[in-house]
């Protein structure tokens, strides 16, 4: 079984071919049946006939031949031309049926293989939308990337190419290995060790075609995975004058690929003319057979109990170089097939793994409350939220009013067993409060915000919010109620003001620029060509990294979320920029709970309570004040007696 190990490589069998996997490629097969159940077993059909067809004109033939020896012998022209016309219509009829036939399962395949593809990869869209944030974690984007693309096109070729030429070279070999047992048995016996010799010859240069397929594969990956390198790197490419370095590393991955694509394809080319070669040696030593056969009057063992005579050996020619091709078909399927099962199998590993698990039931709805207190769910916006919590015990539902209340409590978290990020942390943020989390790189304040999101689950510990286990909310309904900005920003193509809208879709034009002003970000987005009309595209590659940042708070801001975290949100923005945003985040931050998370130190020190971690543990905790009177860590970070790095 090909096996795609973390390299992306494939796996290959003792002989240097790579295993086929008969269960993937029946999975494929399960799978086309599914998306197509009526036009799948229409073109099998198609192919069948079309195939059947074309390896039976050896019986017309024999018939023929047998039926002009009659003529001869016996001069009787009008019983010969009585049972001769007949067949040779018939055999007509059935060519243009195979021709209609092969046309329509052509046509039908291409249509189908397209779809199989295209549904393929929304398939294998969706089912990554559903994947856990660690699955991405440990997949590089080139390798995400590498599933709709070589493994979906190594299933193209499978489906259009390499299933339909197998099946129809099996069933013309099927139907001329009874064809030809029914004309004489010691001839088949012959084609049949002759084919035996194609399969083992096929076996060793195949071999080594498979091995060097699969290091040009390699080869090609690591090329891609290089040019895409350099090309996002070029600024640092010339700033450091790296081209000459970079262009002998090109040569090199370039020359590995040259080597490995020319073997390959010299072993590959080399298969078809020696497989066809011995068809021809195959067929020299059955005519010779056949006519010593005739000659000494051998007895024939045929299953039809034919005598050997010229109408045996004739047709039986003709079809030993149909066999021999077809065999020949067969055999050079068996690369594409293995590459295509191992392409396949990495795209059913993606399918098969394990979806984000969400075991909650408390959902977040607009709410009204009345003059007594009284929660009531709302279809409209609000502007007020609440926990809608049903109780399957009795039936019942309650509603919570959300305020932003979120305690960690005794949490500890490891992201593998051999590192600890974090250990037994406590902290509580009331409703508006604005809570800082400084220390080190690698200290775990990143950590948390994954936690509140359930990114990640705490493996001891509980985190509640609005006294609600965050276990117990549905993960789309507790994300929806935090506004997250990430230090790295992630833009999409499309306008400025669809960027903003991503925060909240149904936004308004005029609430994602009301928005843009919150944030600061107004000013340089009516200055752009285009204003909010502006195209973006390579995640903003046209804008500053500090524009880019104002834009993805403007995104957090149109989501209008009673709890923010703010991670290194404004790290990538000039102190210039930063006066201009803070008194936008200053704005937004009013009547929410914030969470921060900060290497500059100027923008938490108004924080309520500031949280100093280090290696995973809270170390201090208190307002600037304090924590500046107790002369700890915080006052040495604040006076600069060491950096934070």
């Amino acid at each position: 079984m090909p096996k795609a190990n973390r390299k992306g490589t494939i796996e290959l069998g003792k002989n240097g071919r790579p295993k086929l996997n008969l269960k993937i490629i029946g999975r494929v097969v399960k799978m086309l049946f599914k998306f197509y159940p009526v036009l799948m077993p229409l073109t099998v059909l198609c192919i069948i006939f079309s195939a059947a067809v074309s390896a039976i004109p050896a019986n017309f033939q024999q018939k023929i031949i047998e039926l002009i020896e009659i003529w001869y012998q016996t001069g009787d022209s009008e019983s010969a031309k009585a049972e001769i016309f007949p067949l040779i219509f018939i055999l007509i009829g059935l060519y243009i049926a195979s021709i209609i036939a092969m046309l329509t399962y052509t046509q039908l395949m291409a249509y189908i293989g397209q779809g199989f593809l295209h549904k393929m990869r929304v398939e294998l869209f969706d089912k990554m939308q559903d994947l856990p944030i660690s699955f991405f974690d440990r997949k590089p984007k080139g390798d995400l990337m590498s599933y709709y693309t070589n493994d979906i096109d190594t299933l193209r070729e499978l489906v259009t190419q390499a299933l339909v030429n197998v099946v129809r070279s099996g069933v013309i070999v099927a139907v001329l290995l009874y064809t030809m047992l029914r004309l004489s048995v010691w001839l088949t016996l012959l084609v049949l060790l002759g084919v035996v010799a194609m399969f083992a010859v096929s076996a060793k240069i195949g071999g080594g075609s498979a091995r060097f397929f699969m290091k040009q594969q390699t080869s090609v990956g690591k090329l891609e995975g290089f040019i895409q390198e350099m090309m996002s790197g070029q600024k640092v490419v010339k700033v450091f004058n790296h081209e000459d370095e970079a262009r002998k590393d090109f040569t090199e991955f370039n020359n590995r690929l040259y080597e490995d694509g020319f073997r390959a394809h010299a072993y590959a080319n080399s298969l078809g003319p020696i497989i066809m070669n011995i068809g021809n040696v195959l067929y020299v030593l059955t005519a010779f057979v056949g006519g010593v056969l005739l000659v000494t009057k051998a007895p024939n063992l045929s299953i039809a109990g034919l005598a050997m005579g010229i109408d045996v050996v004739v047709p039986f020619l003709n079809m030993t170089k149909q066999f021999t091709g077809n065999i020949n078909t067969v055999s050079q399927q068996i690369n594409v097939i293995a590459m295509a099962t191992a392409g396949a199998e990495r795209i059913f590993s993606v399918m098969d793994a394990e979806p984000e698990v969400d075991e909650g039931y408390v959902t977040l709805v607009n709410a009204n409350v009345d003059t007594d207190g009284n929660i009531t769910e709302s279809e409209k916006r609000t502007g007020k939220w609440a926990w809608k919590h049903p109780h399957s015990a009795d039936g019942t539902v309650t509603y919570t009013l959300l305020s932003g209340d979120v305690r960690l409590t005794e949490v500890d978290f490891a992201y593998n067993p051999e590192k600890i990020a974090l250990r037994d942390v406590t902290l509580y943020a009331e409703p508006g409060q604005k809570v800082a989390f400084v220390g080190a790189t690698g200290a775990g304040k990143t950590t948390i915000a994954n936690l509140l999101n359930r990114f990640y689950d705490v493996s001891d510990g509980k985190i509640r919010y609005d006294g609600i286990n965050i276990n117990k909310i549905k993960k789309p309904d507790l994300r929806r109620s935090l506004g997250l900005v990430l230090q790295d920003t992630n833009l999409f193509t499309g306008t400025v003001l669809d960027n903003i809208r991503y925060g909240r879709l149904d936004a308004t034009d005029e609430e994602c620029i009301n928005a843009a002003k919150l944030a600061g970000a107004d000013d340089f987005i009516t200055r752009l060509p285009s204003g909010y009309s502006t195209e973006l595209s390579n995640n903003g590659a046209n804008l500053s990294q500090g524009q880019r940042q104002l834009i993805a708070i403007a995104r957090a801001a149109v989501a209008d979320p009673p709890v923010m975290i703010l991670d290194e949100a404004t790290s990538s923005i000039d102190t210039h920029t930063e006066a201009i945003v803070q008194r936008g985040m200053d704005k937004l931050m009013e009547n929410r709970t914030v969470f921060v998370i900060a290497h500059r130190l100027s923008t938490v020190m108004d924080a309520d309570v500031i949280m100093v971690l280090d290696h995973g543990r809270i170390i201090e905790r208190g307002s600037h004040e304090q924590l500046l009177a107790e002369k700890g860590t915080y006052y040495q970070l604040y006076t600069g007696a060491f950096e934070l790095e």
